[in-house]
């Protein structure tokens, strides 16, 4: 028979800034991920993500993001304008409104997309509209 374990641990249910859920298991011997220095910094002076902290701009996306302890991210950030980039710690409210701001960005895009397409759509029917009335579409041309 095996012995009862004395090894303490919790499990967090983390919600990942895609939307996804995981647990994760912590055990109490092991040491919480420490916060260098300058990275702790960074949380205080970075309160919107998604705005570049150079040229302002508000395309700022995430290259890659990754558990720091059990309350903060660290996220290396991109602003496609500028090429800036930075990797931070942040709190899990901070990444959150950063998740919503680009789920903005994104449903504006899949918006903009759709018109687009409608746009072009509608572009070519006039066209073989008036390829059809004109007589200029033939039998062999299909």
């Amino acid at each position: 028979m095996s012995e009862p374990s004395d090894h303490r641990h919790h499990v967090r249910r983390v919600v990942l800034p895609s939307g996804k859920t995981i647990e994760v298991v912590y055990f109490d011997e092991q040491s919480p991920v420490r916060m260098p220095d300058e990275l702790k910094r960074a949380v205080d002076h970075h309160p919107d993500l998604h705005v570049c902290m150079l040229c302002e701009s508000e395309l700022v996306y995430p290259v890659e993001w990754s558990e720091a302890g059990t309350t903060h991210w660290q996220v290396t950030l991109r602003c496609p304008n500028c090429e800036w980039t930075d990797t931070g710690i942040f709190d899990q409210p901070t990444v959150e409104r950063f998740d919503e701001e680009l789920d903005r960005g994104t449903e504006a895009l899949v918006r903009d997309l759709k018109r687009l397409m409608t746009a072009n759509m509608e572009d070519e029917i006039e066209r073989f509209v008036t390829a059809l009335e004109g007589d200029h579409v033939l039998p062999e041309d299909f």
